[in-house]
């Protein structure tokens, strides 16, 4: 192209124009490898490259040092659009070039070239990747603000292996997929850009052009690590949270204090509806507010844990995060992940646990989310027979592709790991693992075996409840599993599941059909109350009274109890201590604990002003002692899932509708004793056999008068006397109050 000897810079250095139909596809969107078009390629003279920039709409762009902004070369517009190129007059010093671009409106803005940086990931991580065994997903992949080679900016990188090209777009480049294309590393379907000057804070979505040429919605980021506000739906630059944590007495203890011989009573939350400030516009509470004000009830309250229903973002509200499209990012709609960090280190501070509701079983078919991702079944498997939800209208994730189990499950240690979560409950269990749940004989596909278990969700369960043994120390998994799948808390290794516990969602089921019966059929149905003894001991067992019973035209637990507004009260109250002596971990609802009369509503605040009501107020009364006695008392939970610490005394007095029993603790003469009157009529005189003599407190008298009941009881004492009964040495004559359970436990212990 000239004499390069010649004075003219045309003529001082020979280069080629990029081939004109490499250029074209670019300014049309579908070049696949921008890299090799775009930025610095060799030139004629060693360090003097020819650089290449896609500028649209700009007026000009001249290349300049990066350290001291003197022009290095003013390239050749060679596209109508905003192609520029050309060779370097001279070699840019040791930072590098810039480009200054001139704009239609006057304006020069000096960038750094995307183009000019290296690779982002390396061959390690590559390698893990492919394979779908790097756990630290979070740290890699999605958008990391950092610095490269000496300048600040953001790592993007997404897996979509099918598509034919992927851009990230923003507000920093007006969301045109044609500014940002990003590299692919074909070894593990990985697209990756690094973007100068980019920091926290700023929206961006991935711009896909998928496997068939058909660009696809704009796609948030699946390891997004925080998300734009409902009902947005970008993801928001962030980075992995710096928080300092205080909660280092909690994190040593917490193995101990939430084994099985612990006690465990568990506080449900919706954080959304658990309380709002209605002077500003009903608004939510955030995060720091709920650190104070949640975090001081659960303590008044002697709740162990709270139990978050999901707060990885979600795009529908009425889902209450079970739907969600965002799972590295805590939601939105409270605060930023830092606050949420601050939130976890506070209820631990409380000595709290915090749980999290975790869904792996399905999401959504939002058009921004994880379906068709690069316009394949990436996360979802392609025969809806296997990948499609009838009942929610969801897409059911792969787990037998390596990709896709090894993102769920970083997932499940992130939030273990970066927010100290304490345990996972994993979401509808039995949906995942049996392939034809809820669907006909015809709409689903047999294993390899010809049977009905999905064999890769068994072993991603496996795996899941492994990893978060061995990489996330004290931390539990609880799996909602409603069918009798043996071994779910049986170790893996064992041949089970490897959960720590189980919710008992039968005793769940029989016990409130048991006390929604009116008191004079109860008689017939005392199975409904005795039949969970039977299995009782089977796994280690969640008693879960939660959203789920509250909703959906269920009605309250209250609403649940029959007769009148007196009845409801006392059998609601007899029940809670009922739950609270039976074998198992408890878990409660919020509202239920001060007997909300409503069902659960996710669009407003609990109903707190009933506790003007001594009524309510009595109920919450009560179960802040129930959460006292059974902490306290090491016979009510030191051996829930031993079978010798539960003895019947009397599960066979229908004709009465009582039932007696005993829990044991480890220690000797560890004894506390449960009576349960089920109908209205107080019995005087009802005579108890028990093992050891003299006196007994009455801890727990559910008819008491500062919990709305009638008063009728034992005076907080009984004497055993020499009486043989029930096969035992001695007996309390009890007066057993209407509707109404007692506590005793032997003075001497």
């Amino acid at each position: 192209m000239g004499d390069p000897m010649s004075g003219d810079r045309s003529q001082r250095t020979t280069w080629t124009r990029a081939p004109a139909d490499e250029v074209a596809r670019l300014v049309d969107g579908r070049h696949d490898d921008p890299f090799a078009l775009l930025g610095p390629k060799p030139g004629a003279e060693p360090g003097r490259p020819v650089v290449r920039s896609f500028q649209p709409d700009a007026v000009s762009v001249a290349v300049v040092d990066g350290g001291t902004g003197r022009k290095l070369a003013s390239l050749e517009r060679t596209h109508d659009v905003g192609f520029f190129e050309g060779p370097l007059d001279e070699a840019p010093g040791a930072r590098g070039y810039r480009l200054r671009v001139a704009w239609p409106t006057g304006d020069e803005q000096d960038l750094d070239d995307p183009y000019r940086f290296p690779l982002i990931l390396g061959a390690l991580d590559m390698h893990l990747l492919a394979e779908g065994r790097h756990l630290d997903v979070h740290e890699k992949l999605g958008a990391q603000p950092t610095r490269v080679d000496g300048v600040d900016g953001t790592t993007f990188a997404v897996w979509a292996p099918s598509a034919q090209r992927v851009s990230v777009v923003g507000d920093f480049n007006r969301w045109d997929g044609r500014r940002h294309p990003m590299r692919h590393r074909v070894e593990a379907g990985i697209w990756e850009l690094f973007v100068p000057e980019l920091g926290a804070g700023e929206t961006y979505k991935f711009e896909i052009l998928g496997a068939t040429g058909v660009t696809l919605p704009l796609k948030a980021d699946p390891v997004g690590l925080r998300a734009e506000r409902s009902p947005g739906t970008a993801s928001v630059v962030n980075g992995p949270v710096d928080h300092g944590w205080a909660d280092e007495t909690w994190m040593h203890e917490r193995a101990g204090r939430q084994a099985p011989n612990a006690p465990v009573s568990i506080y449900e939350v919706h954080l959304g509806s658990w309380g709002r400030v209605p002077e500003e516009g009903d608004r939510y509470l955030t995060y720091e507010e709920l650190a104070e004000e949640l975090v001081r009830y659960v303590r008044d309250m002697g709740f162990t844990h709270i139990q978050l229903l999901p707060v990885s973002e979600h795009p529908f509200d009425g889902s209450w995060g079970y739907q969600p499209l965002g799972l590295f990012a805590p939601t939105s709609r409270f605060g930023p992940p830092a606050a949420f960090a601050a939130f976890v280190d506070r209820c631990h501070q409380a000595g709290i646990g915090v749980l999290l509701d975790w869904v792996p079983g399905h999401f959504p078919t939002d058009p921004h989310g994880l379906g068709r991702f690069d316009g394949t079944a990436l996360y979802e498997h392609e025969d809806p027979r296997q990948g499609f939800h009838q009942d929610w209208n969801t897409l059911i994730y792969n787990y037998g592709r390596n990709e896709v189990a090894n993102y769920l499950l970083s997932n499940g240690l992130y939030w273990c790991s970066h927010f100290h979560i304490d345990g996972l409950r994993v979401d509808a269990v039995a949906s995942m693992l049996y392939l034809d749940y809820s669907r006909p004989a015809d709409a689903w596909i047999p294993n390899r075996y010809g049977g009905n278990e999905n064999l890769e969700a068994v072993d991603f369960l496996r795996r899941l409840t492994q990893l978060i043994d061995d990489d996330a120390a004290g931390a539990i998994t609880i799996a909602e599993e409603s069918t009798a799948w043996p071994g779910v808390t049986r170790a893996s290794h064992l041949g089970g599941l490897g959960f720590d516990y189980k919710w008992n969602m039968g005793w769940m089921h029989d016990t409130l059909n048991y006390m929604r019966r009116e008191p004079i059929y109860r008689k017939h149905h005392q199975h409904d109350l005795t039949f969970g003894l039977l299995y009782a001991f089977s796994e280690n067992f969640v008693l879960p009274l939660s959203h789920d019973e509250v909703v959906h035209g269920k009605g309250s637990l209250l609403n649940k109890m029959p007769g009148d507004s007196w009845r409801q009260f006392a059998n609601l109250r007899a029940y809670f201590g009922f739950m609270w002596t039976h074998p198992g971990k408890k878990l409660l609802f919020m509202g239920g604990e001060f007997a909300q009369r409503r069902e659960w509503n996710h669009d407003r605040s609990l109903d707190w002003h009933l506790l003007d009501d001594p009524q309510h107020d009595g109920v919450r009364s009560l179960v802040r002692d129930l959460n006292e006695v059974y902490c306290g008392t090491p016979a009510l939970h030191e051996r829930d899932a031993d079978p010798g610490g539960f003895e019947w005394i009397d599960a066979t007095d229908t004709e009465q509708s009582v039932i007696s029993f005993m829990r044991h603790g480890s220690e000797p003469g560890a004894l506390a004793v449960v009576v349960c009157n089920f109908t209205p009529t107080p019995r005087d005189g009802y005579r108890v056999g028990v093992p050891v003599a003299g006196g007994y407190r009455e801890r727990i008298n559910t008819d008491a008068t500062q919990y709305g009941g009638s008063g009728i009881g034992n005076a907080g004492w009984v004497e055993a006397e020499d009486v043989p009964w029930h096969g035992r040495p001695c007996s309390l004559r009890l007066s057993l109050p209407p509707l109404a359970t007692l506590v005793l436990e032997p003075a001497a212990h």
